[in-house]
């Protein structure tokens, strides 16, 4: 279980890390309204660069207005940056967990009753299976609430991530060159 817990933060840090990364590298390619095509990216970075700044560029979405709205309603962050496919499986995970917590809650205090009625003058530590039970339906609630609060927690980032790329272009030629420099020697692959 730590293992998986481990593994989901280490996720979501390099996810943060690399969207933070391409999101700046990106700016610097951004015309203050539309995308420049790949020849003029070409031509301005072989310009100088110093009448051209990120300040330049307005994101249509703001990243944290998106986190604000999915910290008071889980979804609507990616209802604000359109990723509406995403909102279904929020709300249900997230429904799932809060059904696990009370049902577990419930199952618990219903446990937690009928151990503490078992404990008699003759018998003071009571059923040991209904401590058991007690201990198991207290721990899966518990675990129940971790899992919710890490959904919660991965809302809000993916809402985040989801705003800083809004404006990316994701477009379906992408273009690779290597070794192209004044048109002499070069190649360029296509997909």
């Amino acid at each position: 279980m730590n293992n998986f817990h481990s593994a989901f933060f280490i996720v979501i840090f390099f996810t943060v890390i690399l969207s933070k990364s391409s999101s700046a590298q990106f700016k610097q390619e951004i015309d203050t309204n539309n995308f420049l095509s790949e020849k003029s990216v070409l031509q301005q970075r072989s310009l100088n660069n110093s009448n051209y700044t990120e300040e330049d560029f307005k994101m249509k979405k703001q990243p944290w207005r998106a986190v604000a709205y999915s910290a008071l309603l889980p979804g609507a962050g990616q209802f604000y940056t359109e990723s509406y496919w995403k909102i279904p499986i929020i709300l249900g995970a997230g429904g799932y967990f809060v059904y696990g917590i009370i049902n577990n809650n419930n199952q618990y205090i219903d446990y937690r009753d009928q151990y503490l009625n078992s404990q008699t003058a003759e018998n003071p530590s009571g059923d040991p299976r209904l401590l058991n039970l007690r201990e198991f339906y207290r721990d899966q609630r518990d675990n129940f609430i971790i899992y919710s609060s890490i959904l919660y927690l991965a809302n809000l980032i993916d809402a985040y991530i989801d705003a800083e790329l809004y404006d990316f272009n994701v477009s379906d030629k992408i273009k690779f060159g290597l070794l192209k420099k004044n048109n002499l020697i070069g190649i360029d692959i296509n997909f």
